[in-house]
C-alpha cells in the first residue's frame, strides 16, 4: 500500500532519488567500461561487502527478484525485476540462500518500466512498481501453482486443470481507498510519512500514486496538520488511517492513540480546515505495542463511519474494522463467489470470518437464511449495522471464533475468507460436517491456501473445482485467490 510519489526521502550521491532511476544510471556505464560477468566479485576493503553479478531468474513470492549463484544458492534480490541482470551487494548469506540489493542495473528486464513513483524499492508500498503489469499477473498466475505443488501436493497436470487466469481491474495505480500514515521525529520535528522498505524508515510523502486519484491531495494536508500540531502538542500518534471512496465521496481521517488526554477540538478543526473530511474519528487503544485491542472510537468531527458503494449496495465501515482496499477488485470477488456457490432462494448459507458484510449482505439477497460468524467486535457492530440499513432481516449474525462458535444449522452453500493464517486444522472437518454442496474459500495467502486444500482432500469430503487468482493489490507481489470446492458424490 506504500508506494510514493515523495516530496522529500533518501538521497544518493548526486541528490537524486534512490530507486529505478539512481539503479539505472550505472547500467550505461558498466557497459562502457565491460563489466565482467563473474558471479562473486570481492571488494578490496573489508568495510565493504561482497557483489555479485546475477540474472533475475524470476519474481519470489515477496518484493524480491530471484536469482542463483553459480552452485545453485537461491539469491533474494531487492529491487531486482525478471529478466534483469544486475550487480547485487549481498546483504545476508547463510548456508541455504542470499539475500543482496542491487547497486546497479547492467541490462535493464524489457519488462522493466518507470513507476510514477521514484521511491519504489525504496519505500514498501510498491515492491513490483517496477515490473510491467502483464508480466506482474503472470508472476502472482506462477506463485498460486508454485504454492498449490510445493505446499499443497497438487501434481502440475492437476494445476493447470485448477488454476484459471488471474483477474484484474483496469486501475493499476489509483486504486486503494486507503493508506495509513506512520509518525517520527526528525532534528526535534514531527513527521507523518509512509513505511519504507525498511518498516523502521519513515518515508515523507506529498502524494502517493496508488491511493484514489480523486483524493490525491488528502495525504500532504493530513501529513501537513498533523505535523504542524505536533510541534506544539504531544499527539501521542501510534499512526493515521485516510480511507477515501469515489463512488461516495466520503472521506476518514483515523488517528490511532493509546487512551489519555488528547487536544479533540483543536485536531477536529485543523482536520477540517485543511482537507474538510466526511469524518474524523479517534481511535484509542490499549495494551503494548504489539499487542494492543481497540478500547473505543471516540467521534471528533462528522461521520462516525466510512462509507461505500459495492455490489449493488452499500456499506458502512468503522475505522478498525477491515475492508478491501481495492473496492473494484473486491466485486469480482464477491461475483467469483457467487458463480461458485450459484445460490437458490431456499438456500441455507453460511459465512465464516464474515467482517462487516462483504459477502454476508450479496448472500442474503439471493439465499433465504445466512448464518454469519465473525470474532472481531468492531466488524460485528458494523454489520448488524449494514444488514439493518439495508432491510436484510435474514441473517444470524454470530460473534466468535468461526471454530467455537460454528453455527448449528447446516447449510447448503459455504463462504469461508480467514486471515492470512488460514483456517485452524479443525476447521476442515466442521465443513465438512455439513451437508453444503459449494464452499467457496477466499484467500489472502498462496501458502496457507494450499497447505489447506491438502486438507481437504485428505478429508475426502469435498474436491477442488478451481482457483482463480484476484489481482487486489497491483504494484505488489499480494494477490487474493477464490477456490470452488464441491462435495464428492
Amino acid at each position: 500500500m506504500r508506494g510514493r510519489l515523495c516530496e522529500a526521502g533518501p538521497r544518493g550521491r548526486r541528490g537524486a532519488p534512490l530507486g529505478y532511476p539512481a539503479i539505472l544510471r550505472g547500467a550505461e556505464r558498466r557497459r562502457r567500461h565491460g563489466a565482467a560477468s563473474a558471479t562473486l566479485v570481492r571488494n578490496k576493503t573489508p568495510q565493504e561487502r561482497d557483489t555479485m553479478r546475477l540474472t533475475i531468474e524470476r519474481m519470489a513470492y515477496g518484493p524480491d527478484g530471484l536469482a542463483h549463484t553459480e552452485d545453485g544458492k537461491a539469491v533474494f534480490v531487492a529491487g531486482g525485476v525478471v529478466g534483469d541482470v544486475v550487480e547485487a551487494r549481498v546483504d545476508s548469506e547463510d548456508a541455504s540462500l542470499v539475500r543482496a540489493t542491487v547497486e546497479s542495473v547492467v541490462e535493464a528486464s524489457p519488462h522493466r518500466v518507470e513507476a510514477p513513483c521514484p521511491f519504489v524499492g525504496v519505500c514498501g508500498g510498491c515492491p513490483w512498481g517496477a515490473l510491467d503489469r502483464k508480466t506482474q499477473l503472470a508472476a502472482k498466475e506462477d506463485n498460486l501453482r508454485s504454492a498449490l505443488m510445493r505446499i499443497g501436493k497438487f501434481t502440475a497436470d492437476e494445476v493447470a486443470a485448477l488454476v484459471r487466469p488471474i483477474r484484474s481491474t483496469r486501475d493499476a495505480w489509483g486504486y486503494r481507498n486507503k493508506v495509513e500514515l506512520a509518525p517520527s521525529v526528525e532534528r526535534g520535528r514531527v513527521r507523518l510519512g509512509m513505511h519504507g522498505r525498511d518498516p523502521k524508515q519513515i518515508i515523507s510523502v506529498g502524494s502517493c500514486p496508488l491511493f484514489e486519484k480523486k483524493y490525491s491531495r488528502a495525504i500532504k494536508a493530513v501529513a501537513g496538520a498533523l505535523g504542524y500540531l505536533g510541534n506544539s502538542r504531544d499527539l501521542s500518534l501510534d499512526r493515521v488511517g485516510v480511507r477515501a471512496s469515489r463512488r461516495t465521496g466520503a472521506v476518514e481521517v483515523a488517528l490511532w492513540t493509546p487512551t489519555g488526554p488528547f487536544p479533540r477540538a483543536h485536531v477536529a478543526r485543523v482536520l477540517e480546515d485543511a482537507l474538510a473530511p466526511t469524518g474524523i474519528v479517534r481511535v484509542m487503544t490499549k495494551g503494548e505495542q504489539r499487542a494492543r485491542r481497540v478500547s473505543k472510537v471516540e467521534l471528533l468531527a462528522g461521520e462516525g463511519s466510512w462509507s461505500e458503494k459495492i455490489a449493488d449496495g452499500r456499506m458502512r465501515v468503522s475505522a478498525p474494522s477491515f475492508f478491501q482496499v481495492n473496492t473494484a477488485a473486491a466485486e469480482i470477488l464477491i461475483d467469483l463467489v457467487m458463480d461458485a456457490l450459484k445460490p437458490e432462494p431456499e438456500d441455507l448459507a453460511i459465512d465464516l470470518y464474515c467482517g462487516a458484510g462483504t459477502f454476508t449482505m450479496p448472500l442474503a439477497r439471493r439465499c433465504d437464511f445466512v448464518a454469519a460468524v465473525e470474532a472481531y467486535g468492531p466488524a460485528v457492530r458494523d454489520l448488524r449495522h449494514n444488514i439493518d440499513a439495508a432491510n436484510l432481516s435474514n441473517v444470524d449474525i454470530i460473534g466468535g471464533d468461526a471454530v467455537k462458535e460454528f453455527p448449528d444449522q447446516d447449510a447448503d452453500v459455504l463462504v469461508v475468507d480467514p486471515p492470512r493464517a488460514g483456517l485452524a486444522a479443525e476447521a476442515v472437518g466442521l465443513i465438512a460436517s455439513t451437508s453444503a454442496r459449494d464452499v467457496a474459500y477466499v484467500s489472502c495467502d498462496p501458502a496457507t491456501l494450499a497447505r489447506d486444500l491438502a486438507r481437504f482432500r485428505a478429508d475426502g469430503t469435498f474436491r477442488v473445482v478451481s482457483a482463480t487468482p484476484v489481482d487486489l493489490f497491483p504494484q505488489t507481489f499480494h494477490c487474493e485467490t477464490v477456490v470452488h470446492l464441491t462435495r464428492n458424490n
